[in-house]
This record gives structure tokens, sequence and C-alpha cells, in this order.
């Protein structure tokens, strides 16, 4: 009996294409359940988690009455819930809230220029600086918050029951 027939039939049994085939689908599932790669999260293994306070800023955000959304929603000492490209981070505390003064640049007479309030031709757009407190795993490459890193710059985004807006990192600080 020849091993290899007119069909290509491995001794008149078996085609070479299938035994292809299941070869694949065996390596296939060897290799995701032997080596499964990492688990897609930007933390490391053993990586240090390290409390860290996170300052925002807020910059021309569209609302009627400031206070109702410090009273109802944004209270220092509570909480937030934090996006952080388009991750959900998940509750994050507010350690304090300040409400910037809007200013415009004014030129001097003599060529300085003076920072002055702005006279407030627009009552409804205000400026926020927020401290955010949580804990934060120190990689290499920077802090991890969830599966995000962060870094200076990047938009974070606040949701609570009454507020979705957005925020820039403006500084982070953490225990070294």
């Amino acid at each position: 009996m020849a091993i290899l027939d007119s069909k290509g039939r491995l001794f008149g049994k078996i085609n070479l294409l299938d035994l292809g085939a299941a070869l694949v689908i065996l390596l296939v599932i060897f290799g995701i359940f032997v080596f499964p790669g990492t688990s897609g999260s930007v933390a490391q293994v053993g990586a240090k988690t390290v409390p860290v306070e996170v300052d925002v800023l807020v910059r021309g955000l569209n609302i009627r009455d400031p206070e109702q959304l410090f009273n109802n929603g944004l209270k220092k000492g509570g909480k937030t819930n934090v996006i952080i490209r388009n991750q959900p981070y998940g509750q994050i505390e507010i350690k304090s809230i300040q409400q910037l003064p809007r200013t415009v640049n004014v030129f001097q007479p003599d060529g300085t220029v003076k920072e002055l309030p702005d006279p407030k031709t627009n009552n409804f757009s205000t400026d926020m600086l927020l401290t955010l407190e949580g804990k934060a795993q120190r990689t290499e490459s920077g802090l991890v918050l969830g599966s995000s890193k962060v870094k200076i710059g990047m938009p974070f985004e606040l949701e609570g029951f009454n507020y979705n807006f957005n925020a820039t990192v403006i500084d982070i600080r953490f225990d070294k």
C-alpha cells in the first residue's frame, strides 16, 4: 500500500488538506490557552499603587448658576465619575473646587498690560480648578488610573447627577 494515493490521502484514509487544517486549529487553540499574552491593561504586574492628586482645569463651562452646581452636584469631599479616553474609570474624590475669576488683558497708555476683571458681558461662562484625589498605579511610563495613563494635557470627562463636562489635566502630584 502506498503512503500517498492518487487523491492526496495518507494511507488512503486521511486527506492532507484536512490534516493541515486540523493542525492549524490545534496550534491556534494551544497558542490561546498556553500563551494568552497581555491582559490589555497598561498597568504592569507588580506596579506600586500610590495616592495621587490630579488638578483639572475647566474653561468656559456654560452654566446659568455655578453655585447651584456646587450645591447639588460638585462638592468638596464628594465624588464624581471620571471617564478617561472614553474608558470609564469610576468614582474619584473631589478634594477641592476653586472658581476662577474671569479676566481680560487691558493695554495701558504706557504700553504695559494689566489683567483686570472681565466686565461680564457673558454671565454664563465659568472657569474652575478642581483637585481630584485617588489611587493610581506607578509604572515606568507614568501613572495609570484604571486602565488609562494619566498625563498633563489629557482630557478628563467629569459626570454626575446633573452635570457632564470636559476638563484638562494641568498637574499631577504623587508620593515618590
